[in-house]
């Protein structure tokens, strides 16, 4: 019978550290660290995100500013506001929320954001820093997987590591932490030829796809780490994610459950990301 790897404990318990640590930053420089989420347009999932973050925020005592525009906002106007963030000394964090609108690159919106204030970690400069391993912010997912199994005990050191998954934001920088954690990675995606074989092999498996319950049981190595990043929704409608979760759970040593898994942990980590942007911003 796995472990089942709590993200929703571990979260609750980082944030009553991150609180205290705000507490201690506010005593000392008479301001709390400050995040401030641009949202443009009325997307339901996105809105949903954005609350999320404002309510953690003010759990943890961060200060928390949501910049609102209509969907037909321009690119141009979109670089300015961001310009203007850039260039307040009260702003510690700043965030984009993705996806855009159509006629936005987000490409450009992403890399406008000051590398400083880069608390999602997406600009190509904190991307290239994760690669040396010489970065002050990861990613916000990748990151979370990282410190549920440093908090559970489990080593990539001398591990196969397999990542389902090649995308910018989870797949490659996950690959990454996991490399520099020293261990063995693969990487698999929609090309990859006789998936099982790697998947089989795997002593921790991350599956980042989004497809509901894609992973089954005859897929995973007899106690392995099964981390699930996807969030989907299944014939029922139920939230699931990439794993066939009661099916491997028998065969697992450990595994993340979804909902309360994985997800919980990347507000977290945007706001340990937002108080490490303060603290080297004094």
């Amino acid at each position: 019978m796995a472990t089942v790897i709590d993200g929703k404990a571990v979260s609750a318990k980082m944030r009553e550290e991150i609180a205290e640590e705000v507490k201690e930053f506010v005593e000392k420089h008479g301001r709390a660290p400050s995040l401030t989420v641009i949202i443009v347009g009325e997307d339901p999932a996105s809105q949903v995100y954005v609350r999320n973050k404002e309510k953690a925020c003010i759990q943890t005592g961060i200060r928390s500013e949501i910049i609102r525009l209509p969907a037909d906002t321009g690119e141009e106007e979109l670089l300015c506001r961001i310009d203007e963030l850039n260039g307040d000394e009260n702003v510690n964090g700043i965030l984009v929320q993705l996806p855009l609108p159509d006629h936005i690159d987000e490409k450009n919106i992403i890399c406008r954001i000051s590398p400083k204030k880069d608390v999602d970690a997406f600009g190509y400069e904190n991307v290239g820093r994760i690669m040396t391993g010489e970065y002050d912010f990861l990613p916000c997912t990748p990151a979370g997987v990282m410190e549920l199994l440093r908090r559970y005990g489990i080593s990539p050191a001398g591990k196969e590591c397999v990542v389902l998954g090649r995308s910018n934001i989870v797949g490659k920088p996950m690959a990454m932490l996991l490399m520099h954690g020293n261990g063995t990675v693969t990487v698999c995606h929609s090309k990859t030829k006789d998936l099982s074989s790697h998947t089989k092999r795997a002593d921790i498996l991350v599956s980042a796809i989004g497809r509901a319950k894609f992973v089954k049981a005859d897929m995973i190595k007899e106690g392995a780490v099964v981390i699930d990043v996807g969030i989907n929704r299944d014939e029922d409608g139920r939230l699931c994610g990439d794993v066939d979760y009661e099916g491997c759970f028998d065969k697992a040593a450990a595994i993340t459950p979804v909902p309360g898994g994985v997800g919980p942990m990347t507000v977290t980590m945007l706001l340990k990301n937002t108080l490490t942007a303060a603290k080297k911003q004094i």
